[in-house]
């Protein structure tokens, strides 16, 4: 049986502990006051450190990312939808940059990783599905409402494995159409159509199915395990001389039609992961395990 003594001794133990817990610096950093980033990070040498607050630049950017993103959003639901076409290409030049600059600036962080991947969802996943519905799939219904979700999912999903898969996969590929990617193919199809009004009539049943099979094929490449080319190592390295024809003649086309030569540029590219699993699978040595007596 505890003596009166022993009794107040452990409520003293107690006490103590709550007051220590209570002006722990960890306590401090979450006093309900501030508005605070607190991020566990490793150094160099593998110890733990604590670092308050955010990088502004690539964040900065990846704001304005957003912004475009959420205005794509408005300006589809209101009808002016070369205004929205604009803003997912913008919200695709910032995307570009922001992660450049962390990169150059040795300012790369969780939380960084984290916002640019939501950002993304917005402008790349919910913003083209939207543009898409509005200008085109809506008279469709459900299946209009559904092959614009399918994109939004697919957005999702690629996003959500991209983020686990981080570390281990290899930087010069990317698993999967990458999201900003299959948003400008399916905003730079719209903007032909904008442009071209009296080639396709979107009134025409075909047109919407065409359009409709654009979305689905774009969702479905995200989520895809097709490899493409980053381009992430082309920042520093050197290439052949040669290179740079294929893509005077891109630029050429593109100036000539810019909508139809954004889109060709997307079709492209996303042909050539398809192209090339298909190469490489072929290439594969055909095992025989017949066994001969």
């Amino acid at each position: 049986m505890a003596t009166p003594d022993k009794n107040f001794d452990r409520h003293q133990a107690e006490q103590t502990d709550l007051l220590s817990f209570a002006n722990s610096p960890e306590d401090d950093d979450h006093d309900g006051l501030t508005f605070e980033i607190i991020e566990e990070e490793r150094t160099h040498e593998g110890s733990k450190v604590r670092s308050k607050g955010i990088y502004l630049f690539p964040n900065m950017i990846t704001t304005a990312a957003l912004l475009c993103g959420f205005y794509s959003i408005i300006a589809s639901t209101g009808g002016q939808f070369e205004k929205a076409v604009y803003a997912i290409f913008l919200a695709a030049l910032f995307d570009g940059l922001d992660g450049r600059v962390a990169r150059w600036t040795n300012a790369q962080s969780a939380f960084g990783e984290q916002f640019d991947s939501l950002s993304d969802m917005i402008s790349f996943g919910v913003a083209p599905a939207i543009l898409a519905y509005s200008w085109i799939l809506s008279p469709l219904g459900r299946v209009g409402l559904a092959c614009a979700f399918i994109f939004t999912a697919c957005a999702a999903f690629r996003l959500a494995r991209f983020n686990v898969q981080i570390a281990v996969v290899d930087k010069r590929y990317f698993i999967g159409l990458a999201s900003p990617l299959a948003a400008l193919v399916v905003a730079s199809g719209i903007w032909v159509g904008i442009d071209n009004p009296s080639k396709i009539d979107i009134s025409i049943l075909g047109w919407k199915i065409v359009y409709a099979i654009l979305v689905v094929i774009a969702g479905l490449l995200m989520v895809s395990n097709v490899r493409y080319f980053s381009f992430k190592e082309m920042d520093r390295k050197r290439v052949p001389f040669v290179i740079m024809l294929p893509v005077v003649l891109i630029l050429i086309g593109i100036v000539y039609d810019i909508p139809l030569g954004l889109f060709f540029v997307g079709i492209i590219y996303a042909a050539s992961g398809i192209v090339s699993a298909v190469t490489a699978r072929a290439k594969k040595p055909v095992i025989n395990n017949d066994v001969t007596t």
